[in-house]
């Protein structure tokens, strides 16, 4: 009995499972911003609406409604935001001190003025319950 047979099948029952999950995130354009209509928006908690409140005034000017990303700023629902790659840390150290451009060229983020540390907790489980509801962990 030889295994690559069955090796060879799990591997393509990988690959389908693989397409089946990364079909069902939200389509992005070029320029990463994500199609509001098929961006799907979870109920949230009373933090997580505090959060999304705080987002609407403080980031959405650059990361769009939702955090689907606009002309000016990348989409935060997005696998490149996967608490594995960027944690909720990354968010913290954005606000407080800005981001030099990495993944996207949308050019350098500057820090936020006047966003307190529990403020982005706030904005983080938001971004985080959209992310959720999207297929992104």
């Amino acid at each position: 009995m030889t295994l690559r047979p069955a090796i060879a099948g799990l591997g393509s029952v990988a690959l389908v499972a693989l397409a089946v999950w990364y079909s069902q995130r939200p389509a992005a354009d070029a320029s990463g911003k994500i199609d509001l209509a098929t961006l799907a928006i979870p109920d949230l908690t009373e933090d997580q609406t505090t959060g999304k409140m705080l987002f609407d005034g403080n980031c959405a000017a650059c990361h769009g409604e939702n955090a689907a990303g606009s002309d000016q700023g990348p989409p935060l629902v997005h696998r490149i935001y996967e608490p594995g790659h960027h944690g909720d840390m990354a968010f913290a150290l954005a606000a407080a001190q800005g981001v030099r451009a990495h993944h996207w060229r949308f050019g350098n983020m500057p820090a936020i003025e006047g966003v307190s540390k529990e403020d982005v907790v706030q904005i983080t489980a938001y971004v985080r319950a959209l992310q959720r509801a999207n297929g992104i962990n």
